[in-house]
């Protein structure tokens, strides 16, 4: 009896363990997710939809971060059209208008090691002369 107790308190230890390292990984495949996200690696749906009419009042599509703003209640969409051309879109969300994000194509990441960029061109400004 004592040798089951013991079998049945590591796979208990296991079942624990490998559960943390699961949710770790989507943790981290979360966050990647997130970081290619801000730099316009993903193509996504964005559609705001108005909860009373049922109607979706506008839809952006495209390589596009989005940042929820709560002081003013509203979602900033920022979307990359080429390589130097952005758009920026500020929407507001009330009590019947919400909004979704779909990722449209899946997106290779890693699961086990976070991802950070470096950029020195956000580090040092760029200057211009009126």
């Amino acid at each position: 009896m004592k040798g089951t107790k013991m079998k049945n308190l590591l796979l208990l230890l296991a079942i624990v363990l490998g559960s943390v390292g699961c949710s770790r990984q989507a943790q981290v495949a979360s966050n990647n997710l997130s970081v290619a996200a801000d730099q316009f690696e993903l193509h996504r749906r964005i559609v705001f939809y108005n909860g009373i009419t049922g109607d979706y009042m506008l839809v952006i599509e495209g390589r596009c971060s989005i940042q929820k703003d709560g002081r003013d209640n509203q979602l900033e969409v920022t979307c990359k059209e080429g390589p130097r051309r952005f758009r920026k879109h500020f929407l507001g969300i009330s009590d019947n208008v919400t909004y979704f994000v779909e990722h449209l194509r899946p997106t290779n990441v890693s699961a086990s090691r976070y991802r950070v960029i470096f950029r020195p061109s956000t580090i040092v400004p760029e200057f211009e002369v009126d």
